[in-house]
């Protein structure tokens, strides 16, 4: 079993209603922010990252995310007839992502400054960590209303609160799905479990991050994209 992730889920079989009406004709990862798909935004930084393998999931309209992907060495899954939600969505890719921790990563946010994965790559350590989520300050999360969903000690341990939003991405070690016994099920029942025993961690993303969930966010992750936030310290 590999200790360090090389390869990559990405969540692109959501409905995107938030971003109606845009998402009528269009399924919300191809929707464009600065003249690129979302999911093209994604794909660059995994890219960047040098991570073997990506693997995308589609439901709601899949055929035009299987037509803009082919010929990239993508793997696209198509979830039908029921959308599996993010932690059946990640057990069913496990024969096409290998063993070990992976990747995910959601396709409706733009970053700025360091690549994520890159972040995640470096802070990981599976002697510790079951789950190492890339985190924002709340106050820092453009287009993100809230007070945050984790607060993190100073050792990176997290629990459930306020201060850090979770930004989309993580290293994930995806024994413990094994476990759960529903289809359709999200990983924040893997995350509880994670940090029930201590081993939920996060690093903090030292740069620009904009949630594109609706569609006035299109023009907030735009002028980031112009003007990029100073780097944290």
């Amino acid at each position: 079993m590999r200790n360090r992730p090389d390869a990559v889920m990405l969540f692109a079989a959501g409905f995107g209603t938030r971003m109606a009406p845009l998402t009528d004709a269009c399924p919300k990862p191809l929707i464009e922010v600065a003249g690129r798909p979302l999911l093209d935004h994604a794909l660059a930084l995994t890219e960047e990252a040098g991570v073997a393998r990506t693997v995308v999931n589609a439901h709601y309209k899949a055929e035009m995310i299987a037509a803009h992907l082919d010929g990239r060495g993508v793997t696209v899954l198509t979830e039908a007839p029921d959308i599996l939600d993010t932690g059946g969505g990640l057990r069913n890719a496990l024969p096409h992502l290998g063993s070990g921790p992976v990747f995910t990563m959601n396709t409706d946010a733009v970053w700025t400054g360091p690549n994520p994965l890159e972040t995640l790559r470096a802070a990981w350590d599976p002697s510790r960590m079951s789950a190492l989520l890339c985190l924002v300050p709340a106050a820092h999360a453009t287009g993100h209303k809230g007070t945050g969903d984790f607060s993190r000690a100073d050792d990176g341990h997290l629990t459930r609160g306020a201060g850090y939003v979770y930004s989309g991405t993580q290293i994930l070690d995806p024994a413990g799905l094994s476990e759960i016994p529903d289809r359709v099920f999200s990983l924040n029942l893997l995350w509880n479990r994670y940090g029930a025993e201590g081993r939920l961690f996060g690093v903090v993303h030292r740069g620009g991050w904009c949630d594109v969930g609706h569609p006035q966010a299109i023009p907030l992750a735009e002028a980031m994209l112009i003007a990029p936030r100073q780097v944290l310290p």
